[in-house]
C-alpha cells in the first residue's frame, strides 16, 4: 500500500540505503539489437535468489506514460509492459524465483480508496474535454483557424481494475511471455515463474508478503548464505550508474539504522529489535495508509514518524512491554501512545500554520526579489551585452540613433502585448484601460482555499466535529464510535467516515469491543467493478449491470452520482481533498446484483471467478516432470510440491483448466509478440 510521501522521507533521513543501479544495455548491431545476456553475473556485484514485482507499478505506466506518448493500442501496451519486465529482470537477474503479482480483488477499506480515485480519474477526463473544447469554440468564435479535431478514444485507465477484458488479456499475455522468455532467454532457465494474475484476490503487495511469510517457516534446502563484500554492503563497490532510473534500497542497511534509532536502556523488560521494528511498522499506519486516513496531527512531511518514535521511546518504560506482538495489537499501551500525542496536538497545529505563513513571505520576498533583480531593460542588436572571455571581437556600432530608435519600438510593443489593461491612443501610443482595477503587485496569484477549521487556533476540536461530521465535539459517545471504527480485521470492513479522529480522542480504547466480522469472503470481481467504477466507465461491464449504474430507477443509483463535492480540507489542489463520496452499501449493492446474475454470459462468469497463483517451469527444470506425471495420472486432489526440487519452495500443487505442457501448441493473444521456439514450458496451480 502507498504512503504519500514515506519514500521520500525515508531516503533523505537514510541516504545510504539508496544506491544506483548498473543497467547493462543491449547492443546495437546493423540497427538489430542483441539481447542482454541475463546468464551472465549480475554487473551490481551481487547475486539475487529471488525477485518480487508489484505488477500495477509497472502496468500503469505503460499503458499511460507521463513521460512519453501514449501507447496507440493494447497490442503495443503489452509488448511495452514485457520490455519493463525484461529490463528489470536485466537488473536484478533472479537465479530461482520470480514471482509477479497483479492487484485482485481488495478488502472493502481498500475499495473505498479505489472508488474515490477512479470518481476522480473519470470526473478530471471529462473536465478536461469540456476545457479543451471550450477553449476550442472560443478561438473559432474569434475567427481563428484551428486544424480539423483528432479523433482519437482515449484510454480509461479504470480498466486497470480486476474483472475488465483488459485485465483477462493481460493474465494471457504474461502467460504467454513467461512461456517464451523460459523458451528462449538463458537467465530464465533454471527459473520457477509464479503469476498471481487479478483472479487472485487481495493486491500486488500483500499476495507477495502473504506468501513470503508462508515460505519463511519452511527449510530452505540447498540455499546457503553467500559471502559479503562488506558489513550489510554488498552494493559499497558498485560503479556509479550511467543512467540513474532505477535504484536499491538496501533493506540491511536501514534496518542498522533502525536497530540504533530504537535501541532503548534501561527497560524493565529484555530489548528485542524485531518486536521494536514490529512497533515501528505499527506505528506508521497513523501517518497514512490505503485503508484510512492519517490522524490530523500526523503528517510525514512535518517529521511526524520521528515524533512519534521519540514518544514511543519516552513512554515505552511505562507500558511495560511492546506495542505489538506476532500481529496482535496491546490497546492499551497504543492509548498511552496516541495520548501522549494528543497532548502535543494543539502545539503541533500552531506551528504548522507558522511554518506555512513563514514560507509564504519567503516566496513573496523572493518574488519581489527577482524582481528587483531583474533589468527592466536589456539593450539589443548591436547594443546586446556579450560574454566575458568572449574572443570573438566585438560588433561595430553602425547608426547608433536608429538601433536606438528600433530598440524603444520594440520595448513599447513588448510592454503593449504583455499587458492585458492596455489600450492604444488615435496616435498609436499606449494608454492604460478605463474602469478595470489592477491586481496589487504584492498580492498572491492564487487564492487560498478557505479554511473554516482553523486548527491553529482555540476551539479547533468543536469546529472540526461540527464542520466534517456534523456533530458536536461534546458528543463523547460518537467519538467513540469514531475511534472504535479507526481499525480492520476483515474483507468486509472499512472506515465509514471521510476524516480521521484526532490522536486525543483515543482514550479508552482499552475498553472498547472488537466486534470485527471473522471469516469474511472478498467480493468477486464484476462485483467489486460495481463499487469502485463509476457511471462512465460502465462500459467495462455487463450491459444490464451497466445499467444500474444509470437508470433513474435503479435502487442503486444514488451510488454513482454525476458530481460530487471535493473538500480541500485545509490543502490547495483538488488531488489532495477528500472526495465527498457516498459509501456503498454492501447489503443493498447485492440485492441489485441478485436481479442481474443470470444475465451473464459463459465468458463473464469465467472473468467473475476467483482464482489463484499459477507456476511455471521450463522443461529443463527438475519440478518438470513431476508436475507432467499429475498431469498423465489427472490426479485431481491437491498434492505437495516437493520443495528439494525447486529450491526449497513448498505448497500443494493442483491441475489447471488452461495448463500450458510440454510441446503443446501455444498461441499468441498479442500479434506484436511471437513465441521463438517450440514450447518447452509446463505449468500449474500453486496453493502455497
Amino acid at each position: 500500500m502507498g504512503v504519500p510521501a514515506f519514500f521520500r522521507w525515508l531516503s533523505r533521513k537514510y541516504p545510504s540505503i539508496i544506491v544506483n543501479c548498473v543497467e547493462e544495455k543491449a547492443k546495437e548491431c546493423n540497427g538489430v539489437k542483441a539481447s542482454v545476456d541475463t546468464s551472465r553475473p549480475n554487473p551490481n556485484e551481487v547475486e539475487f535468489d529471488n525477485l518480487y514485482l508489484d505488477m500495477n507499478g509497472i502496468i500503469h505506466p505503460c499503458t499511460h506514460p507521463e513521460d512519453k506518448p501514449a501507447p496507440k493500442n493494447e497490442d503495443e501496451m503489452m509488448v511495452a509492459i514485457f520490455e519493463y519486465i525484461d529490463r528489470i529482470f536485466n537488473i536484478v537477474r533472479p537465479r530461482r524465483l520470480l514471482y509477479m503479482a497483479i492487484d485482485g480483488v481488495a478488502p472493502r477499506a481498500k475499495m473505498n480508496q479505489q472508488r474515490s480515485r477512479r470518481f476522480r480519474a473519470s470526473k478530471e477526463g471529462m473536465e478536461a474535454a469540456e476545457e479543451k473544447q471550450k477553449i476550442r469554440q472560443e478561438i473559432l468564435a474569434k475567427g481563428g483557424i484551428l486544424p480539423p479535431e483528432e479523433v482519437k478514444e482515449r484510454f480509461d485507465s479504470n480498466c486497470i481494475t480486476p474483472g475488465t477484458e483488459f485485465m483477462d488479456n493481460l493474465a494471457k499475455c504474461l502467460r504467454y511471455y513467461i512461456a517464451d522468455r523460459l523458451n528462449s532467454d538463458p537467465g530464465w532457465k533454471n527459473l520457477t515463474v509464479i503469476l498471481s494474475d487479478a483472479s487472485a484476490p487481495g493486491e500486488g503487495e500483500h499476495k507477495i508478503m502473504d506468501y513470503i511469510r508462508r515460505q519463511r517457516g519452511i527449510l530452505v534446502i540447498n540455499c546457503l548464505p553467500r559471502e559479503k563484500q562488506g558489513k550489510h554492503d554488498q552494493f559499497a563497490d558498485s560503479l556509479p550508474a550511467s543512467e540513474q532510473e532505477f535504484i536499491f534500497i538496501r533493506l540491511c542497511v536501514l534496518r542498522e539504522y533502525l536497530e540504533r534509532e530504537l535501541t532503548m536502556a534501561s527497560l524493565p523488560f529484555t530489548f528485542d529489535f524485531e518486536r521494536s521494528v514490529d512497533d515501528w511498522v505499527f506505528m506508521c499506519f497513523f501517518v497514512g495508509n490505503d485503508f484510512l486516513p492519517h490522524l490530523p496531527s500526523l503528517e510525514i512531511r512535518e517529521g511526524a514518524i520521528d515524533r512519534l518514535v521519540n514518544i514511543y521511546k519516552n513512554v515505552v518504560h511505562k507500558t511495560g512491554g511492546y506495542l505489538t506482538e506476532s500481529g496482535f495489537v496491546n490497546l492499551q499501551r497504543v492509548q498511552m501512545i496516541m495520548l501522549a500525542v494528543g497532548e502535543v496536538e494543539d502545539s503541533i497545529f500552531k506551528k504548522r500554520k507558522d511554518d506555512d505563513d513563514n514560507f509564504k513571505r519567503r516566496q513573496k520576498e523572493k518574488k519581489k526579489r527577482m524582481k528587483r533583480d531583474h533589468p527592466s531593460f536589456i539593450p539589443g542588436g548591436q547594443f546586446s551585452p556579450q560574454a566575458l572571455g568572449n574572443r570573438s571581437s566585438p560588433q561595430a556600432i553602425s547608426n547608433p540613433r536608429q538601433a536606438a530608435f528600433e530598440m524603444r519600438m520594440h520595448d513599447r510593443q513588448n510592454s503593449t502585448m504583455s499587458s492585458p489593461n492596455t489600450s492604444l491612443n488615435s496616435d498609436g501610443s499606449p494608454s492604460p484601460a478605463r474602469g478595470i482595477k489592477r491586481k496589487s503587485e504584492d498580492s498572491d496569484s492564487e487564492p487560498e482555499p478557505e479554511d473554516n477549521i482553523r486548527l491553529w487556533e482555540s476551539g479547533w476540536k468543536q469546529r472540526y466535529y461540527k464542520n466534517k461530521f456534523d456533530v458536536d465535539a461534546s458528543d463523547e459517545k460518537f467519538r467513540r464510535k469514531v475511534v472504535q471504527s479507526y481499525g480492520c480485521a476483515s474483507w468486509n470492513w472499512y472506515y465509514p467516515f471521510h476524516y480521521a479522529p484526532f490522536a486525543s480522542d483515543f482514550e479508552g480504547i482499552a475498553d472498547m469491543p472488537s466486534d470485527f466480522e471473522k471469516g469474511s469472503k472478498p467480493f468477486k470481481p464484476l462485483e467489486q467493478l460495481m463499487g469502485v467504477f463509476p457511471a462512465a466507465s460502465g462500459n467495462f461491464l455487463p450491459p444490464t449491470w451497466r445499467k444500474l449504474m444509470t437508470d433513474p430507477e435503479s435502487s442503486i443509483i444514488d451510488f454513482y452520482p454525476e458530481d460530487f463535492a471535493i473538500d480541500l480540507n485545509g490543502k490547495k489542489y483538488a488531488w489532495q481533498g477528500v472526495a465527498l463520496l457516498p459509501f456503498v452499501d454492501e447489503r443493498r449493492l447485492r440485492a441489485a446484483l441478485e436481479e442481474v446474475y443470470p444475465d451473464l454470459t459463459p465468458e463473464e462468469n469465467r472473468r467473475n471467478s476467483l482464482g489463484g497463483d499459477v507456476l511455471f517451469v521450463g522443461k529443463h527444470h527438475p519440478l518438470c516432470d513431476f508436475i507432467v506425471e499429475q498431469y498423465k495420472s489427472k490426479n485431481t486432489e491437491p498434492v505437495d510440491m516437493p520443495p528439494e526440487l525447486c529450491y526449497g519452495i513448498q505448497g500443494k500443487l493442483t491441475l489447471n483448466e488452461n495448463a500450458v505442457l510440454p510441446d503443446k501448441v501455444l498461441s499468441s493473444v498479442t500479434p506484436a509478440f511471437k513465441l521463438k521456439n517450440n514450447n518447452k514450458i509446463t505449468m500449474t496451480n500453486l496453493n502455497s
